[in-house]
């Protein structure tokens, strides 16, 4: 009995060292459907010559030393505390690790304590003639139904759960730098917006000046009406301009205030310009290739797509026999204050064994599924890739354009400031019209708005461009404990 008993043992360890073989099919990272290198506009220079030696990469630069702006820092700081879609994207991790956990609880056996009491009537009569009632007590120790896993389907369960923490974990990553770079576009089109509404406002009070002079010079016969309803049509289409500008305010600091999470105080905008905002540090592009390893976005499609692999071998798995143990050790007697006596206690072992033969196709469904879910996980993994690719471009585009167009912007606005004095000048002195006066009014504020808004452009590009590098989801804390 007691060899009987060790081969069973030996027989269920050599089962249990067996277990976990996986079925999954060998993943393979599917080639980046990309070209090699970024693009170059035609006429510009190559933005990779504007990359400092030691520039550090943008997944490896801390927001905090990107942005110089100390009010930028305190918004940015803010939203990471209170927003609330990165706080659901917290839970999804711990959700998705609480999953992991249970997945991974599944490869060892569950022990319980298992207490039992029953009392019914005894099947032969007792002495009197009648019938007593029997009772039985047990207590002991059970392992109930623990598969042995020797095909790898629960591990291959586990595989499954344990990518999609990880890919839980990458998408917190990537709400995080969506979340900065959001905070940071906001804060500039708000700086944006103060600035353009003060260069309203002084083209409403040059024009004022215009309408005013205007007026008289027409009562007075000097100009004809068309010069005095040309000054009064352009005040009225800077007063209209300066309501749009006020909504456009309003809207874009509500805007801020929801990613904030919270209230924001009015200092934080006090006595700003975009000027104030324009030192950031420098980033790299690298290649192509090193958004596979940078942009969270993309690993989390990855680990989604090593989730699809596993289930596969899970589904594999569902064909072979799924092989089971029960287990129990304790103590058994037809009365409670005997039940741990000497000589009560006793064990059982068994096994079981059960395959599939006929189940209408569902293990076959099964498997065709889990490679459909294959297939779209290698196609969302590589449309990641195009899309970060993409996105780097057209923010390298900006790179590589938007300095040009600003410097042109600002030379136009200094000859219209030029033209604009020149002409005032020429009308004090009566030699120019009114017409030309205003013509020249008009203009100077088109472009000095230009400038604002080129300017505004150029920045959301840098914070853009160190977002689509992969920038912004790494701490300063985070970065101090790295060996």
């Amino acid at each position: 009995m007691a060899k009987s008993t060790s081969l069973q043992l030996s027989v269920i360890c050599a089962l249990a060292l067996l277990s976990g073989c996986s079925m999954a099919p060998k993943y393979e990272r599917p080639l980046p459907p990309v070209a090699a290198d970024w693009p170059v506009i035609a006429g510009t220079t190559a933005s990779r010559g504007a990359n400092p030696a030691n520039a550090l990469a943008a997944a490896e630069l801390e927001w905090q030393s990107f942005f110089s702006d100390a009010s930028l820092k305190q918004l940015i700081g803010s939203a990471l505390q209170n927003n609330r879609d990165l706080r659901v994207a917290v839970l999804n991790i711990e959700q998705a690790r609480a999953q992991f956990q249970i997945r991974r609880a599944d490869q060892l056996p569950t022990l319980n304590v298992q207490a039992n009491a029953l009392r019914q009537p005894s099947l032969s009569a007792n002495a009197n003639g009648g019938r007593g009632i029997s009772s039985t007590y047990t207590a002991g120790l059970g392992i109930t139904a623990y598969e042995l896993d020797f095909f790898g389907r629960v591990a291959s369960l586990r595989d499954a759960a344990l990518a999609q923490y990880l890919a839980t974990e990458e998408g917190r990553k990537t709400t995080q730098i969506s979340l900065i770079a959001a905070v940071a576009n906001s804060y500039l089109s708000l700086l944006a917006d103060e600035e353009l509404i003060g260069i309203t406002a002084q083209t409403l009070a040059t024009r004022q000046d215009s309408l005013r002079l205007g007026k008289l010079r027409f009562d007075a016969g000097v100009t004809s009406e068309l010069d005095y309803r040309l000054a009064e049509s352009l005040l009225e289409a800077a007063n209209a301009t300066q309501s749009q500008l006020l909504r456009q305010r309003a809207l874009n600091l509500n805007t801020l205030t929801l990613l904030v999470g919270q209230p924001l105080t009015g200092e934080l905008l006090t006595g700003k310009s975009l000027g104030d905002a324009s030192v950031m540090a420098d980033v790299p592009e690298g290649l192509p290739s090193d958004l596979l390893v940078r942009r969270p976005d993309v690993r989390q499609a990855e680990q989604l797509l090593l989730g699809a692999n596993a289930n596969i071998g899970a589904a594999r798995a569902a064909f072979f026999p799924r092989i089971s143990l029960t287990a129990g050790a304790g103590s058994a007697s037809s009365s409670l204050s005997g039940l741990f006596k000497s000589g009560s206690f006793g064990w059982t072992l068994a096994s079981g064994l059960v395959l599939p033969i006929f189940d209408y196709g569902r293990n076959s469904a099964g498997l065709a599924n889990a490679n459909a879910s294959q297939g779209i996980a290698i196609a969302q993994y590589e449309k990641s890739i195009q899309t970060a690719f993409k996105e780097v471009a057209d923010a390298l585009a900006g790179r590589a354009t938007l300095s040009e167009q600003l410097r042109a912007t600002q030379a136009q606005a200094n000859a219209e400031g030029v033209r604009f004095r020149l002409s005032d000048l020429r009308y004090q002195n009566g030699i120019a019209s009114q017409l030309d006066l205003l013509d020249a009014q008009r203009s100077l504020f088109t472009a000095r708005q230009a400038v604002v808004q080129t300017r505004l452009a150029q920045l959301q590009s840098q914070v853009t461009l160190y977002k689509v590098l992969g920038g912004g989801w790494k701490d300063e804390a985070v970065a101090a404990q790295k060996p």
